[in-house]
């Protein structure tokens, strides 16, 4: 008795019409869920890489503090200049880079030297500019120097480790806090001609965490042993610099473009990565040299 196949037909390999539909679902669900996990990973692991080199600039002071903040403002400052040349960096970055680099290193010891570098600055960026950006190319010179020198002066000052480590958590915390809210509760935009996906309820849960590890850092640090007013004024600063990375959506919606470079994977460029601190930054140094932190902490 011999055993065999009961037909000479070919079994068919050819997939179904549902089996087709269902894999080509799975793989689209499959891209939806991979692409942010990527992204998160990407952002994630160059926060990992960039931090420790940052706080370590901060934690020892002079001369790394001061030579990390001329690098960035440098990098900034190249980024803005290829928005003001279509992604090309030409005589309009140029004049921004030596005007920002000037104006910082004169400021400590020639402070009228140092405003007319930036000045000059302005104004040949906004002149050798594209037409479409010349007001951002005078702005430029601001937007930057500003802002570092607020942070060169907060470190600087007798406590100023203490505050700059303080000021860092703090618009981490911010970061954090508005991502985790706007993707667990989501609601109606904040911006939404200005940016299509922050939330109130980023924004709200950026104030509520930037507060609570302003009262923890604060405490951490020994800056202050009170609890409501350096939690009112950690969610002042969330708001703020809220406000910094709409002003940088605003300016990038401007020229077209998604980020201001690909310096950073996962993050754009250095402006993208930093806009918050800046203007946090700069209202936490008019704060300081008025004395007026002093009645929050």
């Amino acid at each position: 008795m011999c055993c065999g196949p009961i037909s000479d037909a070919p079994i068919s390999r050819k997939p179904s019409p549902n089996s087709i539909a269902a894999s080509a679902a799975t793989d689209r669900r499959a891209e939806r869920v991979a692409f942010p996990l990527n992204s998160l990973g990407l952002r994630i692991v160059s926060a990992l890489v960039l931090a420790p080199p940052v706080l370590l600039a901060v934690w020892y002071g002079t001369p790394y503090f001061e030579g990390l903040a001329l690098l960035a403002a440098l990098v900034m400052a190249w980024e803005w200049g290829r928005l003001l040349s279509n992604g090309a960096f030409g005589a309009p970055g140029i004049a921004l880079a030596v005007s920002c680099l000037a104006a910082l290193v004169l400021l400590p010891f020639l402070p009228v030297l140092a405003l007319a570098a930036g000045v000059i600055g302005a104004v040949l960026s906004s002149l050798l500019a594209e037409p479409k950006a010349r007001s951002w190319g005078a702005l430029g010179v601001f937007y930057i120097v500003l802002p570092m020198a607020a942070l060169l002066f907060l470190r600087a000052e007798p406590e100023g480790r203490s505050l700059m480590l303080w000021l860092f958590l703090i618009v981490w915390a911010t970061d954090i806090g508005a991502y985790a809210a706007g993707r667990l509760i989501g609601g109606p935009l904040l911006a939404p001609a200005i940016s299509p996906k922050k939330t109130w309820a980023g924004l709200l849960g950026g104030m509520a965490a930037a507060g609570l590890t302003s009262i923890l850092g604060c405490q951490a640090f020994e800056l202050t042993d009170r609890v409501l007013m350096p939690g009112l004024l950690g969610a002042l600063l969330a708001v703020i610099a809220q406000g910094g990375d709409l002003f940088e959506s605003q300016m990038k919606r401007h020229f077209g473009v998604k980020d201001s470079s690909n310096l950073i994977p996962g993050h754009g460029g250095l402006l993208d990565r930093v806009d918050g601190l800046l203007a946090a930054g700069f209202a936490l140094g008019l704060l300081h040299m008025a004395g007026l932190e002093k009645s929050w902490m």
